[in-house]
């Protein structure tokens, strides 16, 4: 899927898996669920990151 969409991370909780793309937009995410053949039930996209080093900022 490179360049369109490149997955970061996952983060695992007790009802569901949230991961994090670099993607050129929303239908490049949904088509790496549907090649992956994993649901894609919600995207949102993040406007700000806060973490120990945007602290300062």
């Amino acid at each position: 899927m490179a360049p369109r969409a490149q997955w970061v991370e996952s983060f695992v909780a007790d009802d569901a898996i949230v991961c994090v793309y670099l993607a050129d937009d929303e239908e490049a995410v949904r088509e790496h669920g549907r090649c992956g053949g994993f649901p894609v039930d919600s995207i949102r996209r993040i406007g700000t990151v806060i973490d120990p080093m945007t602290e300062a900022a």
